[in-house]
């Protein structure tokens, strides 16, 4: 069954599943870009900074054994002399712990740039589950992880191997040589071995980025039913989302006609639109209540007619109304001439004196 919804996930993932994913803390993280990272920087630590820190610690260990027949026991002295040790072991291993955390921190924000979540570690009741837990065990995922594991530890000890045999030569020479000799050695042995081994698992850590992000897109793969579901939650279901602007229109058509016993005149065309206007001294310019083509029209004149608004037909000023002017908005400076013309008219009929 698993496999099976494997292959119906056949669609990219969206971009909220990228986001989604990326919130939970779920990234295509390589560790073993992370750990070579870390072992190029110790390599240059060592490399630049070996000499320095066995000079220190060559002074400190001098000095302690030269002080150790004149150590004076006390609460005092011994207390100085745990500050000593304490202080020269922060000297030493100071610029190694802050390069190795730098290059560990380095080595993930490289990846996925910076993201801080707790989610991970959030409990999760089925990462208790017994039967969960057999099923990462034996999954895909942890063989290919096993397999590599596998892989990096047979290259390294082959790579450790080959290095170390080429130098076997001149181990016989060593009894001859002085203790400092010997750790020159030895430190030189140790390096080009950790080198030879760092520039194998530098091609390692490229195949584990690329695999890492190619099972993290398969993890991400979403079904056609997920792609739609997904699309009804960010954007509604089209059918509530129809019938809530249906609602929305019946409302301001409700708002629209009870708006027009206050008009001054209706417009019309004479069927087929209606617009109704408003004009009072206190106004800029006349304001449109109402307009409506076909039903709308129709209700709009009925309501005029009940309310005793006059109803003038001006076909072209119907037309340039309904085209040009929105409810509630005035009316455009070149139809002032035309609407003042009917509005006069209008005036006449009511029996006023004055024009707009």
């Amino acid at each position: 069954m698993a496999g099976g919804h494997d292959q119906d996930k056949t669609e990219a993932p969206t971009p909220k599943k990228r986001a989604d994913a990326r919130e939970k803390g779920q990234l295509p993280n390589s560790r073993e870009l992370t750990s070579v990272v870390i072992l190029m920087t110790a390599l240059g630590v060592f490399f630049f900074g070996g000499a320095w820190m066995f000079g220190r610690l060559t002074h400190f260990m001098r000095t302690t054994f030269e002080k150790a027949g004149s150590f004076e026991f006390g609460i005092t002295a011994i207390s100085a002399y745990v500050w000593t040790v304490f202080a020269s072991s922060i000297a030493i291993l100071a610029p190694v712990m802050g390069a190795l955390i730098f290059a560990g921190v380095f080595g993930n924000v490289s990846q996925n740039g910076f993201l801080l979540t707790s989610e991970p570690l959030t409990p999760k009741l089925s990462k208790l589950n017994p039967l969960s837990g057999l099923k990462r065990l034996f999954s895909l995922k942890s063989l290919t992880e096993l397999i590599k594991s596998v892989l990096k530890i047979l290259i390294v000890g082959t790579v450790s191997y080959v290095v170390v045999r080429k130098e076997m030569a001149a181990f016989p020479g060593l009894v001859q040589l002085a203790v400092i000799d010997i750790l020159v050695f030895i430190s030189e042995v140790a390096f080009k071995t950790m080198l030879y081994i760092s520039l194998v698992m530098i091609l390692m850590a490229i195949a584990d980025v690329a695999y890492q992000r190619w099972q993290h897109e398969k993890d991400l793969r979403m079904t056609k039913q997920e792609v739609k579901d997904e699309a009804k939650q960010q954007q509604g279901d089209p059918t509530v989302k129809a019938r809530i602007r249906a609602v929305q229109r019946e409302l301001a058509r409700q708002r629209m006609m009870a708006a027009v016993p206050e008009a001054t005149v209706v417009i019309t065309n004479p069927t087929r639109l209606a617009i109704a206007l408003k004009f009072e001294k206190e106004l800029p310019a006349p304001v449109v209540l109402a307009k409506g083509a076909g039903h709308v029209a129709a209700k709009i004149r009925a309501v005029a007619t009940e309310n005793g608004v006059p109803i003038v037909e001006q076909k072209p000023l119907a037309r340039s109304l309904f085209k040009l002017v929105e409810v509630g908005d005035y009316i455009p400076a070149e139809l002032y001439r035309a609407v003042a013309e009917v509005l006069a008219y209008v005036y006449r009929l009511k029996g006023l004196v004055h024009a707009p």
